[in-house]
C-alpha cells in the first residue's frame, strides 16, 4: 500500500526526521525531494506569521499542500528573546555551538520555552497548530542526540533534549504536540 505524502517547507534534515517519526503513516518529503534549495525569509514577527510566509511561498512552487513550521527558543526573563529570531540573533554566520555557549554565559538556570507552530496550506484552506515545551537554560551542554538548542535546553527531570532517546524526544517535543494539535484540526 502506498503512503500519502505529506510535504515538509525545509531542507533541514534533522526537522525532517523528527516530522517522519512523528508522521510515520505518511511518506514525509522535504524540499530536497523536490530538487528545491529555496530559503524563505522570516522576516515575521511570530511563528504563526513566519509559518504561514513559508508555506505560501513553497506551495507557489510545488503545487501541492504543504506543511510549514517555524520554532524557536524563548527565555521568560527576556520575556520570550530570542523567540522567531533564535536561529539569527547571533548573526546569520553564527553555529549552533556559538549561540549556545552565549545563552550558557547569560541566562544559565532560567526559565526556557520551546514553541512550535506548524501551519498547513493547500492554496485556499490555512490551518495551525501550536506545541510549546517548558524547561530551563542548562549550566553547560549535555547530550548527543539532536540538533540546534537540544543540548542546552534541560526538562524538569534534569536531562537536556540531547540525552533523550530519539522516541523520547518526539513523544514530548514542542513539534509533536504542534503535530497533533494541526492533526486534530485536519481531520
Amino acid at each position: 500500500m502506498l503512503k500519502k505524502r505529506l510535504v515538509i517547507a525545509t531542507n533541514n534534515e534533522g526537522k525532517l526526521e523528527e516530522f517522519r517519526k512523528i508522521f510515520s503513516q505518511y511518506k514525509v518529503l522535504g524540499l530536497n525531494d523536490f530538487d528545491i534549495e529555496y530559503e524563505v525569509e522570516e522576516d515575521a514577527n511570530t511563528y504563526y506569521d513566519n509559518a504561514l510566509k513559508k508555506a505560501r511561498e513553497i506551495f507557489q512552487i510545488i503545487k501541492c499542500p504543504v506543511i510549514a513550521d517555524d520554532s524557536g527558543l524563548g527565555i521568560d526573563k527576556l520575556n520570550g528573546f530570542p523567540g522567531v529570531l533564535t536561529h539569527r540573533w547571533l548573526g546569520k554566520d553564527a553555529t549552533d555551538q556559538e549561540r549556545n555557549d552565549e545563552l550558557i554565559r547569560n541566562v544559565s538556570e532560567e526559565p526556557a520555552r520551546f514553541t512550535c507552530v506548524l501551519v498547513y496550506y493547500d492554496g485556499s484552506n490555512i490551518q495551525s497548530g501550536h506545541g510549546e515545551l517548558v524547561g530551563k537554560i542548562a549550566s553547560s551542554p549535555r547530550g548527543d542526540n539532536g540538533f540546534g538548542f537540544d543540548s542546552i535546553f534541560e526538562l524538569p527531570d534534569g536531562r537536556t533534549l540531547a540525552q533523550l532517546s530519539p522516541e523520547e524526544k518526539n513523544r514530548l517535543s514542542a513539534r509533536r504536540l504542534a503535530a497533533e494539535d494541526l492533526a486534530k484540526k485536519l481531520r
